[in-house]
């Protein structure tokens, strides 16, 4: 089967053909370059209109020379999400051209095609994906017949967000290379001192696996303003937002017990980032693989080729059903093509016969130790490689400091929380009351109650001013024992853990997100997660604030690929 793939939704205009017997991949590309700035929508549609026909007549042409008239099985093109003005276009030619050829049509999403194309390349079975391009900033990961989205920006785009700074230094489209070539500049001057370079103190935001970017964005650019060396503002946004992108995939990979990672998107192609992620999963024993740079920029070739998988699975279609959509999330795609007898759900370590000793935590080795009844549970910040040794040092004090403080002052509002018997601070070390028979991630088919428990104990510690950060399906221990639940009536057999990111608001805002953190956890793994939300947010409405349930509804909406 050969398929020639059609890509455009924002600033590169893209043909590919991908023919399946061989794996060859023949791309065309014609990228749009503002003058300056960012991407102006107008002129990038503008740009498609003149590009698209070129790239897809070099493309075919190069085809029929080879392979005679019939080269062509199908047609994909890129249906979002991206620029509306763009995708029409790209839909419009898309179109035309498989009726022209009397071949059947096959509608991509763009997110997934970065996922597939990584997964196509490694040959990796079941990985983690984190797409990092310029409008985009997202972790996908499959279970249950779709993807679905783990964690993602709750602002900017990776790249948008660099291109933010850039814009306000005065650099051309696009800011990303130039910004990683200052970077390199100002730690090659650094290491002639052995010592890694000097960082700026910027906002690091991780929330569970969300994450955001517009406080450092801005950040940056008062550093600027305030005459800070250009190259170690570069170097210090590097080093900070790839930092949170590593931190959140593997918090990924440990939520779904997957070992296997993907990288996608423009951003991609920075050297930084591989090095962190590689240096991250060589630390877990994940595999990780980035494909080569032309398949990571927008590119029609990873059009082509999820588009092959999809025509083959028989999941094409009518002219009258092709309709582009911007806002096509890649967790509202069916996945047709994939065979379901080899794949095993991804499910996170701490079934009913795992030990503490078995979880992988993304943060955190724990060991336990005493008899029943007196267990305790160390826990250790491991230091991370692959963060800079400075903000290292100051993410793993911060947290367990912080949650020694806030994992008692919950338990004194009524949340049932370990108790804390040691804390040291300069080892990043805990010694806590252990509680709790399994993880609810390891529950999760069984898990309604559980839940409602959650989404009470949540609205209390809401109540006292406190929100927890990190409440996902691994931070929440079930089968509590009394010790562990007695600060709640005994129905509520579950106990909060992992209280690193907390932290003291009374946000309305901060309250939402906390919940949004559970239910994107829930999400993320749950074979049918409707009820279970459902239950959560029951729960949190027997104690909590109704205002808190509105805004949440508001957050979803605010997120990027809705």
């Amino acid at each position: 089967m050969r398929v020639l793939g059609i890509e455009g939704t924002a600033w590169c205009a893209s043909a590919a053909l991908y023919d399946a017997e061989t794996d060859a991949v023949l791309i065309e590309s014609d990228p749009y370059e503002p003058d300056s700035g960012g991407i102006h929508p107008r002129e990038a549609a503008e740009h498609m209109s003149e590009a698209i026909p070129a790239v897809v007549d070099a493309v075919l042409t190069a085809a029929e020379a080879e392979h005679g008239p019939d080269a062509v099985d199908a047609v994909a093109f890129s249906k979002g999400p991206g620029l509306g003005p763009c995708l029409r276009t790209v839909g419009t030619a898309a179109r035309s051209l498989a009726g022209a050829l009397d071949v059947p049509l096959v509608g991509v999403n763009h997110m997934v095609a970065h996922l597939e194309i990584g997964r196509h390349r490694s040959g990796f079975e079941n990985p983690v994906c984190l797409n990092a391009s310029g409008a985009n900033a997202h972790l996908l990961g499959y279970h249950d017949g779709r993807y679905r989205v783990l964690g993602e920006t709750m602002d900017a785009g990776v790249g948008n967000a660099i291109d933010k700074f850039t814009r306000h230094v005065g650099w051309d489209h696009p800011g990303g290379p130039k910004v990683e070539a200052a970077a390199k500049r100002y730690a090659a001057e650094s290491a002639s001192s052995d010592e890694p370079g000097d960082l700026l103190d910027l906002p690091y935001v991780v929330k569970g696996m969300d994450f955001s970017f517009s406080g450092i964005s801005s950040a940056a650019n008062d550093a600027f303003d305030a005459d800070v060396p250009v190259e170690k503002i570069c170097y210090s946004l590097q080093e900070h937002v790839f930092a949170m992108l590593t931190e959140v995939s593997e918090r990924a990979l440990s939520l779904t017990g997957a070992d296997e990672l993907v990288l996608g998107g423009g951003v991609a192609q920075n050297d930084r980032l591989r090095e962190m992620l590689s240096s991250m999963c060589a630390a877990r024993g994940a595999a990780f693989h980035a494909p080569e740079p032309r398949f990571l920029r927008d590119n029609a070739g990873m059009i082509a080729v999820l588009g092959a998988k999809m025509a083959r699975a028989g999941d094409t279609i009518a002219v009258a059903d092709s309709a582009i959509d911007p806002n096509f999330r890649p967790d509202q795609v069916p996945v047709t093509w994939r065979d379901e007898r080899s794949i095993a759900r991804a499910r996170a370590p701490g079934g009913d016969d795992a030990t503490d000793e078995d979880r992988r935590g993304a943060e955190a080795t724990v060991t336990t130790s005493g008899e029943d009844g007196d267990r305790r549970v160390v826990k250790r910040r491991v230091p991370k490689a692959y963060r800079h040794p400075e903000l290292d040092r100051t993410l793993r004090r911060d947290r367990t400091v912080a949650e020694a403080r806030l994992t008692s002052e919950a338990r004194r509002a009524g949340v049932p929380t370990p108790l804390v018997a040691d804390a040291d601070v300069p080892n990043a070390t805990l010694t806590l009351q252990h509680v709790g028979a399994r993880d609810l991630a390891a529950a999760l088919d069984d898990g309604a109650d559980s839940a409602a428990a959650v989404g009470r104990q949540l609205a209390r510690l809401h109540e006292a001013g406190v929100v927890h950060g990190d409440p996902t399906t691994r931070n929440v221990r079930v089968g509590a024992d009394a010790a562990g639940g007695a600060a709640t009536a005994s129905t509520d057999r579950t106990v909060l853990i992992d209280f690193g990111l907390a932290y003291h608001t009374g946000h309305v805002e901060d309250h939402a997100m906390d919940l949004h953190v559970f239910e994107g956890s829930i999400r993320a793994t749950a074979a049918d997660p409707a009820p279970l939300i459902e239950a959560f947010e029951d729960g949190y409405a027997e104690v909590g604030a109704d205002e808190v349930l509105d805004r949440l509804r508001d957050v979803e909406a605010r997120g990027r690929y809705r």
